[in-house]
């Protein structure tokens, strides 16, 4: 029986995004709101906050948007000027309430919150040894087996140590906050693979996956969390310790966080989101530049690539070409085949003027399956545009994301086992072209070797089964009781 697919599902889908506040004075309810409404682009099906008083703990966890999940009475109720918060995209666990975060677990050691970005490559194994070791789980997300094995070496060691052994431990990506009692912490996985940043706030600090969170609060960007690190909020807002708890010779930065998924006007490692389409865009025109009447987006977010392609052509008329119906929600289902094919112009509507009679380049972000792709350049087509030539702001996908990115199927993905020819040819364009690794790279500021190209090369930073790597990491030597050796 055929279910349905969600009208925006040819696009990769957003992860999920993270926050944690230590106050003096305010209580941290509202401004933790606040920062997940900012981050609400990383995550639509669950948002929760937990919050602690200095002597307990407060939750509030429900499915759907920030403004649909929290009433007035919920954030009243969330007392104490500590807490972290959380929008979730599911990745891994179900789509549920039980999966929702913050997590939070009361143990011998205290209360404990957490709330995770990333996706685990090992969660199975784990789950099934602290089963073994009569852990009871709720859910089936690696959010809770995280929570289980900071919570069990809570009861062994202190804080750092404690969260430097679950480190020792999980694979995968991961940016966290953690609540232990009413300290709030923050860590990065060592390869810095999902972003993580600290802010300074009247009053108080800030941890979140993007600055604009920051921004949100009125807060000043302080730093990103470095690969590795464990930052510890200090009590009463007044500052936070750090602590570089694993070294990496080589990071693993996701370069779709500047590709697609963050904010524009984020910071990610130190370049602002925005800037960094712009020079994608530009690198896109002297890579594979074609001359038309004009340069048009693919809403929203081939906008930026659009307009430093067009800036670096000189001369190209830049217009929007395709009205975004911006009521139509990522749930929205089409039943049918037919009707999902159709479904585009419920979301997308041409703008006659700006295509009828002329030859356009179309610009957007990537081409995971195809299928909007394909149902665009018809629209433009039947809107009178002579030629359409598609251009892509980042390589070809020809393999599925592991670390955290709800993106497709090795057999969904148009570029697994085609040629560009042959997906030109699909999607009805005159003319496709992508833009190169070594291209995303040197906007970046990065070497291929610190990034993660794993959906563009099949080749990643962790061993992945039935999957090849890119490299050897050095894991800590685990002992028979499960710690790193060396601790």
């Amino acid at each position: 029986m055929d279910t349905g697919r969600a009208l925006d599902a040819d696009g990769p889908t957003e992860k999920c995004g993270v926050v944690g506040v230590s106050f003096a004075e305010r209580d941290a309810a509202l401004p933790l709101y606040y920062s997940l409404y900012a981050l609400q682009h990383r995550g639509q099906e669950s948002a929760g906050i937990v919050t602690h008083d200095g002597f307990q703990q407060h939750s509030h966890v429900a499915m759907g948007l920030v403004g649909d999940a929290f009433s007035e009475d919920d954030l009243d109720a969330l007392n104490g000027p500590t807490g972290i918060g959380h929008v979730r995209y599911p990745t891994s666990g179900g789509l549920d309430s039980s999966c929702a975060q913050p997590f939070s677990v009361s143990f011998k050691s205290g209360s404990l919150g957490l709330s995770h970005n990333g996706n685990l490559v090992n969660a199975g194994e784990l789950r099934s040894e602290l089963e073994n070791l009569g852990h009871a789980f709720t859910s089936d997300g690696d959010t809770e087996v995280i929570a289980h094995d900071l919570a069990r070496n809570l009861l062994e060691a202190d804080l750092v140590r404690a969260v430097k052994r679950t480190m020792g431990r999980i694979h995968g990506s991961y940016s966290l906050t953690i609540m232990h009692d009413d300290t709030v912490l923050g860590v990065r996985d060592p390869e810095g693979n999902r972003p993580l940043c600290i802010g300074k706030l009247d009053g108080g600090y800030i941890l979140a996956s993007e600055s604009a969170a920051i921004d949100t609060m009125d807060g000043e960007l302080v730093r990103d969390v470095r690969p590795g690190e464990l930052v510890v909020l200090r009590e009463g807002g007044s500052g936070f310790d750090s602590y570089q708890l694993v070294e990496r010779e080589n990071t693993a930065h996701c370069f779709f966080e500047h590709v697609y998924f963050a904010r524009p006007d984020s910071v990610i490692d130190g370049t602002l989101v925005y800037e960094a389409r712009r020079g994608l865009g530009r690198r896109l025109w002297q890579e594979s530049g074609v001359d038309t009447d004009v340069v048009m987006p693919v809403p929203d977010s081939g906008r930026a690539f659009a307009s430093g392609y067009a800036e670096a052509a000189e001369g190209v008329e830049f217009a929007e070409g395709l009205m975004k119906n911006r009521y139509v929600g990522r749930t929205f289902i089409m039943p049918t085949q037919d009707e999902r094919e159709r479904a585009v112009r419920l979301k997308l509507n041409p703008i006659r003027s700006t295509v009828e009679g002329r030859t356009v380049t179309l610009i957007d972000d990537s081409i995971v399956r195809g299928t909007t792709s394909n149902q665009l350049v018809d629209l433009l087509r039947e809107a009178g545009a002579e030629e359409i030539h598609m251009r892509i702001g980042a390589p070809p996908i020809v393999a599925p994301c592991y670390m955290g990115i709800d993106m497709a199927s090795r057999e969904e993905l148009i570029a697994a086992d085609r040629s560009t020819e042959e997906i030109r040819e699909q999607i009805g364009a005159d003319s496709l072209a992508y833009l190169s690794i070594d291209a995303v790279a040197e906007v970046l500021g990065e070497v291929r070797e610190d990034l993660c190209l794993g959906c563009v090369t099949g080749e990643y930073p962790y061993d992945i089964e039935d999957e090849a790597t890119d490299r050897d990491v050095d894991r800590p030597r685990i002992d028979d009781q499960g710690l790193p050796a060396d601790d």
